[in-house]
């Protein structure tokens, strides 16, 4: 399902409120309640919410929203120095992202993927070694997965529920299993800066913001210096043009409902009244 909604424009940075600020991420709540969105108004009591009803996992670009948020997302982490310096970041900017990690780096580095999830931020499955999961047997998949996901698991206490394929390699077996065997939305981007061919934190910004909409996606990756760079400059340009940030959790319990179909017409049926013609 690759949703998204365009030709929305927001001046004020905070259109909604006055100043937002994002509970402890969807994975502290209770399975049960896990689609609610966690935002809160400063000054206000928290913004009442209607249950969602329970979905399916699916395959996601963007979110339809009519909400100006987005989510930034940082992949192939933690980094032993710069996922720390991107976290300062986000943590003096009031920002929380979503974390997509290889699991090897989770278990050299636990104590950064436990400042990952004590901050708020949402911790992802992006494999155990990053491979392209179109080109590995089903048996290495289900492994490389379920590695991650205890990993992730032991060392912070949280489950993760989406995960993001590497290199974007994803087909319908790939998603098949993420949605039957491991319970995962598939979690893809509407913007892709090009990070990692290290344009320069100018580059980096610029594709950012131009591309940001209302329920995008963006992709960015905690292990260059350059996205680091690029990080507090994104952020402030993004709230100048209206934008809230969400983790990807939040961003999909922002999901504008479906309009309600219309009811069937019922077809106009002629009076059963026989009128007879004279001869």
């Amino acid at each position: 399902m690759v949703i998204e909604k365009s030709g929305m424009k927001f001046t004020a940075p905070f259109v909604i409120a006055a100043g937002l600020s994002f509970a402890a991420c969807a994975q502290d709540r209770p399975a049960a309640t896990r689609d609610e969105p966690s935002i809160s108004v400063i000054g206000a009591a928290p913004a009442s919410t209607a249950r969602r009803q329970r979905r399916s996992p699916a395959s996601y670009n963007a979110v339809a929203t009519s909400r100006p948020f987005v989510a930034l997302t940082f992949d192939d982490g933690p980094h032993p120095e710069l996922t720390p310096q991107l976290l300062d970041v986000l943590r003096n900017e009031g920002v929380r992202a979503t974390f997509y990690v290889i699991g090897r780096n989770v278990q050299t580095y636990p104590e950064i993927a436990r400042r990952i999830v004590a901050e708020g931020h949402e911790i992802a499955n992006h494999t155990w070694s990053h491979p392209k999961l179109t080109a590995i047997s089903a048996a290495r998949l289900d492994q490389e997965m379920t590695s991650t996901t205890e990993i992730i698991q032991r060392v912070t206490g949280r489950r993760p529920t989406n995960m993001r394929p590497p290199y974007g390699a994803v087909n319908e077996r790939v998603r098949q299993s993420m949605f039957q065997d491991h319970g995962f939305d598939v979690i893809m981007w509407s913007v892709d800066p090009l990070d990692w061919q290290r344009p320069g934190a100018e580059v980096v910004r610029q594709r950012l913001v131009d591309g940001a909409k209302p329920g995008g996606i963006l992709l960015a990756h905690d292990i260059h210096p350059g996205t680091i760079e690029a990080m507090p400059g994104t952020i402030r340009d993004l709230k100048a043009k209206g934008f809230g940030f969400a983790t990807v959790s939040q961003l999909l319990a922002l999901q504008d409902a479906p309009a309600p179909r219309p009811a069937p017409v019922a077809p106009v049926v002629p009076e059963q009244a026989a009128v007879r013609r004279s001869e």
